[in-house]
């Protein structure tokens, strides 16, 4: 897979281009439908399957206050788009000038001069150029013109719920992890480094716990959930908290993970960690005594849980 940073560095011609066009945060069940009829397309005509995407996010320079926290890094993004077997990825750095071209302009000086797009594949809400004044039905209009065919995919849903990005960020920002992961077609998950914590876990409850700061912008709601960490190769069971530990009335956020019988030095190291199923809400306990039973308690709940879980 080719990846081309900026529209300014398309520089070659390529066979048969089938394109796509979004910003696919979270890369969901929605996304991957269009990604694998795009690549089915471009393998029947010896063509060259196209996503252009953004970064960062429209919404970031057009409307910061109603930027949403992204479901994915453009790192996991990307590596999640060249699963599918998508032969290039075109991203455009996403400015204020960026936000000024026209509908029209960008479809003639980008997807037709820049590109030599033959066919394109969309959603059927998809807006786009200033003002949002792009649609399926502006491209359809000037495919006539310029010789490229629209497919516009129609609303993908499931259990008759529409999938989006924005119904996921949702459910995670409620905890509902294990519904989200039904729409992402897998677990949703975040990487991160581990760095220096208050040290309480082992100290105060005989329970090691890894302090995590992670890369991504969107944790899911504060509370106790069981969880899989990639780490180093090796994927591991453990039980996360997120939240502020109010047995401690700590007012620092923390993000901290058990490893399920795992001893060894993280401090420093990179990990994934998978959200599988929440537990319970953070809780107040009067003693750390009453705090150790409870973890206990999370994480004999969460051996029970993970059982049913491939590793």
């Amino acid at each position: 897979m080719k990846i081309i940073e900026g529209i300014e560095n398309i520089s070659e011609k390529f066979p048969y281009p089938a394109l796509t066009i979004g910003n696919f945060d979270g890369i969901h069940l929605g996304h991957q439908t269009i990604f694998s009829k795009l690549v089915e397309r471009a393998k029947e005509r010896n063509g060259t399957s196209i996503v252009f995407t953004f970064d960062p996010h429209p919404l970031r320079i057009i409307a910061p206050e109603r930027a949403p926290r992204l479901l994915t890094t453009f790192k996991d993004k990307i590596n999640l788009i060249k699963a599918f077997g998508i032969d290039v990825i075109i991203c455009a750095n996403f400015t204020s000038e960026f936000a000024h071209i026209k509908a029209e302009d960008f479809v003639k000086d980008v997807l037709v001069k820049a590109v030599g797009v033959k066919e394109i594949f969309i959603g059927s809400n998809y807006q786009f150029g200033k003002g949002r004044k792009g649609s399926p039905e502006l491209l359809r209009s000037m495919g006539k013109e310029y010789g490229f065919d629209v497919t516009i995919m129609g609303e993908i849903k499931l259990n008759d719920v529409t999938i989006s990005s924005s119904k996921i960020r949702t459910l995670i920002a409620k905890g509902k992890v294990e519904d989200a992961s039904i729409y992402l077609g897998r677990y949703y998950s975040v990487e991160g480094v581990v760095i220096e914590g208050a040290k309480r876990g082992k100290r105060l409850l005989d329970i090691p716990t890894a302090n995590i700061a992670t890369f991504n912008e969107l944790l899911p709601k504060d509370g106790v959930y069981a969880v899989t960490v990639n780490l180093e190769g090796k994927t591991h069971g453990g039980a996360a908290n997120i939240g502020y530990n109010p047995t401690f009335e700590d007012k620092r956020f923390s993000f901290e993970v058990h490893l399920l019988d795992f001893n060894s030095e993280l401090l420093g190291k990179s990990l994934r960690v998978n959200f599988i199923k929440r537990i319970r809400d953070e809780a107040r306990f009067s003693t750390t005594d009453e705090l150790a039973l409870q973890i206990k308690k999370d994480i004999e709940e969460t051996r029970q849980i993970l059982k049913k879980v491939q590793m």
